[in-house]
């Protein structure tokens, strides 16, 4: 009872606060507030929308339990989840956060997942996606191309160190359904897909609305926090809390030879990733190495904003958040070390030398360069989609309203 009244007691200050600060940094609040916004009209919406509108008319079809028993061979023994993983894992990657928790939430809500399941998965499909990557953090902050090499392999590896080692996780529970689909059988998933679909028995307009609506529901939200995290983030910024914080932060930087003025961006990514990457890279006092280093932890722990995201959705079921989050920290660490152990082969050998491009692979090359410029055209784009997608589901409401209505 007494932990539950400081509890409150902190949580209504925490508030209060936050109310003050407002109206004491008017400007910079706003400044912050459409930084956030910019950033979800022009780049978080139009790339997640379609995903996520793919991903629910994929479920309705029976096509995610067809990839499912195709995939059971392969998740099962590596991760301890369905093969449905496999959808959510590839979905995850391509669209970016919170893509995966919104899935896996998806599966639970429909019971293709136990919950121990949904926990392992969702804490290795949350990632990054390689637009954002390349496009913002290694063209549009560091202004390399050649550096999003290292930190995309290094932020899906540690995924994967992740999803290997929550495979643990629950362990007494491991012989629930572990004699199920041993083997690669197309007939048995046909047959799963024939049966979801007739389940399901929506008619294509009505899984298309629905779809819709969820999706864009569910981006709403996301936008709500990106704006609410870039204007605490800025806040804590004034405040000098985030200078606070990093005078802890010294410490372990000075102990692993880091120059300590990396402690206020490490700070900020720890909040919100955007910021604390642009800001990682403005530090000249640090090499290259270490800047990767730190933008690869920050990448793989998502922020207190993503993980707000996740929580938010993943509070729609009985999936703890509590394994999500140790995931991050460890996904951060893997995602660090792997970038300290893959710099000499991967950088200085090989995307180091101007004179050697030649001898880079093409995926090295081109395919950066080409996700760079996708990010860019999207963020030219990506207002016009947002505009006509909200209409569009301002359509398909005022439609179903008007139909329910007497």
């Amino acid at each position: 009872m007494f932990r539950s009244k400081i509890k409150t007691i902190f949580l209504a200050a925490s508030v209060t606060l936050m109310a003050a600060s407002l109206i004491a940094f008017p400007q910079e609040s706003f400044q912050a507030s459409v930084r956030g916004l910019n950033m979800w009209w022009k780049i978080v919406f139009p790339s997640l929308l379609p995903f996520f509108i793919i991903s629910e008319m994929l479920i309705g079809f029976g096509v995610v339990k067809f990839i499912g028993v195709l995939l059971e061979p392969f998740m099962r023994p590596l991760f301890k989840v369905p093969g449905v993983g496999g959808f959510v894992w590839a979905m995850g990657m391509a669209s970016g956060y919170p893509a995966g928790a919104k899935l896996t939430a998806r599966l639970r809500q429909e019971g293709s997942l136990t919950r121990l399941e949904a926990e392992r998965l969702v804490s290795f499909t949350n990632s990054s996606n390689p637009l954002f990557i390349f496009g913002a953090v290694s063209v549009g902050f560091f202004g390399n191309p050649k550096l999003g090499v290292i930190l995309a392999i290094s932020h899906y590896l540690g995924n994967i160190a992740v999803g290997l080692l929550m495979r643990f996780y629950g362990y007494d529970e491991r012989m629930t359904r572990s004699s199920r689909h041993k083997k690669f059988k197309i007939r048995e998933a046909l047959a799963a897909l024939h049966r979801t679909r007739i389940k399901d028995n929506r008619p294509i307009g009505k899984l298309l609305g629905d779809a819709v609506t969820s999706s864009i529901q569910t981006l709403l939200m996301i936008g709500g926090f990106i704006i609410l995290f870039s204007v605490v983030n800025k806040l804590l910024f004034h405040l000098q809390v985030t200078a606070f914080l990093a005078q802890g932060v010294d410490f372990l930087l000075s102990s692993l030879a880091f120059p300590k003025v990396l402690s206020i961006p490490f700070i900020s990514g720890l909040f919100e990733i955007t910021l604390g990457s642009q800001l990682t890279s403005q530090v000249h006092e640090a090499t290259l190495r270490q800047q990767a280093m730190v933008t690869s932890f920050i990448l793989a722990f998502s922020g207190f904003s993503v993980q707000a995201q996740v929580a938010s959705i993943l509070a729609q079921t009985d999936i703890r958040f509590k394994p999500f989050f140790i995931a991050r920290i460890m996904h951060g660490c893997f995602a660090s070390t792997f970038s300290f152990l893959l710099w000499e082969p991967f950088y200085s050998k090989v995307g180091g030398s101007v004179a050697r491009l030649g001898a880079v692979p093409v995926m090295l090359q081109e395919q950066s360069q080409l996700i760079s410029h996708s990010f860019f055209q999207l963020a030219l784009a990506g207002p016009l989609i947002t505009i006509f997608a909200l209409a569009v589901y301002i359509a398909i409401l005022f439609k179903r309203l008007k139909r329910g209505s007497p």
